[in-house]
């Protein structure tokens, strides 16, 4: 009887749509790396940590501006590198660098820090957190919706990310010859889905294909401030 039981129960969850919602603010890391740069594997193993952490959305974007030193990191784009030079842009940074961490679309530090890394992500875990984003995947459709407990000064982009879970890759050529290197979370996509006030609740529904993980940031535009994110492995 209790077979049945848990067989039955077990059909039901998983007939469910799929739902996140940020609960404790989550705080969103995007290390900025590349499989030609070689201080970037200490970053790139301890991003396997935050990946795993319940409190943190790890993200790893891997950047295209050491590919000339002779090994074509497969998971680069060029778009990941505009988004690292739009954050440095807003931070009045003269420069990028890898291995890099940006910490809720505020703060940098660099991604080979653990120490430094954990104290950020604690700052940013006391921040406020007034927003209530819930993400929805039902089949082929995704459901975002938000609520802000006051309205926002500035508007806030809806960004719609996916990433590749894990990968290991041998690397022939470059700095990193001869090394086999574990990524984690990388990311594959990057949408900007709408434009947000925050006056009125958000409601969005999008067509998704594939089973990639994906992830929802509500972010100010010009690369300002992760407002609220949620998560969906």
């Amino acid at each position: 009887m209790k077979q049945i039981i848990t067989t039955v129960l077990t059909t039901l969850i998983l007939g469910l749509p799929m739902v996140a919602q940020a609960q404790g603010r989550p705080v969103v890391v995007e290390l900025f790396t590349s499989q030609g740069c070689s201080s970037c594997p200490p970053a790139d193993a301890f991003m396997e940590q935050l990946a795993a952490r319940s409190d943190v959305i790890a993200l790893s974007l891997h950047v295209d501006y050491w590919d000339y030193i002779g090994w074509v990191d497969a998971f680069a784009k060029p778009e990941h590198t505009a988004r690292q030079r739009g954050y440095a842009k807003a931070g009045a940074r003269k420069m990028v660098y890898t291995p890099q961490m940006i910490i809720d679309g505020k703060d940098h530090v660099v991604g080979n820090r653990p120490r430094d890394i954990t104290e950020l992500i604690e700052k940013h875990r006391a921040g406020p957190d007034d927003i209530a984003l819930t993400v929805t995947r039902d089949g082929t459709v995704l459901r975002i919706s938000a609520k802000a407990g006051k309205p926002h000064e500035m508007p806030l982009l809806v960004q719609l990310l996916r990433y590749r879970p894990e990968a290991t890759v041998a690397i022939e050529r470059g700095e990193n010859a001869g090394k086999t290197l574990h990524y984690s979370n990388i990311v594959t996509e990057m949408t900007r889905l709408a434009v947000w006030d925050s006056a009125e609740p958000l409601n969005i529904d999008t067509t998704i294909t594939g089973d990639q993980p994906l992830v929802v940031l509500l972010q100010y535009p010009d690369f300002g401030a992760i407002e609220a994110a949620a998560e969906l492995p």
